[in-house]
């Protein structure tokens, strides 16, 4: 590969590693409010985002990358005090994590590119399931609005 293609693989692999971190953070906020008949939903949906998260640090480490940090503390895209908000935002985690996982897809070859294609498809169907509903082109649609994504100080978000 050329030099500006495992660039380009490096960012993409950085983004998701990112948005993992968010996800992760984030869920432990749904955890905290979710109600009991979801919980374990909810605890499904952080142990496969810690598992992601943990996938990626070592791929960019193999690639000789520094893995991105999470953020202390990230800003939520709403206030999450009740069970219902925290199925709405465990639903905007997974939209936003497969918004980066369609850039992945689109920046990666062979099997990273069918692992990144799986990690898509788990959110947008996370996203479902959370939401209740989809939309055509899950990863895609959501980058309309992804200027008012979870964000910490200068750290990046699902």
């Amino acid at each position: 590969m050329s030099q500006v293609t495992d660039r380009r693989r490096l960012e993409a692999l950085q983004a998701a590693l990112a948005a993992e971190h968010a996800a992760v953070y984030g869920y432990g906020v749904v955890g905290g409010r979710i109600g009991e008949s979801r919980r374990a939903e909810a605890r499904s949906a952080y142990d496969a985002h810690r598992a992601r998260r943990d996938a990626l640090v070592r791929e960019v480490r193999d690639l000789g990358g520094q893995p991105v940090a999470a953020a202390a503390a990230y800003t939520l895209p709403f206030p999450v005090p009740d069970s219902a908000a925290a199925v709405r935002f465990a639903a905007e985690l997974e939209e936003r994590v497969a918004g980066v996982y369609s850039d992945l897809v689109r920046a990666a070859a062979g099997a990273r590119r069918r692992e990144a294609a799986g990690a898509l498809r788990e959110a947008a169907v996370r996203a479902v399931r959370w939401r209740g509903g989809s939309v055509a082109f899950p990863g895609l649609a959501e980058r309309a609005g992804a200027a008012d994504t979870p964000t910490a100080s200068k750290a990046p978000t699902p």
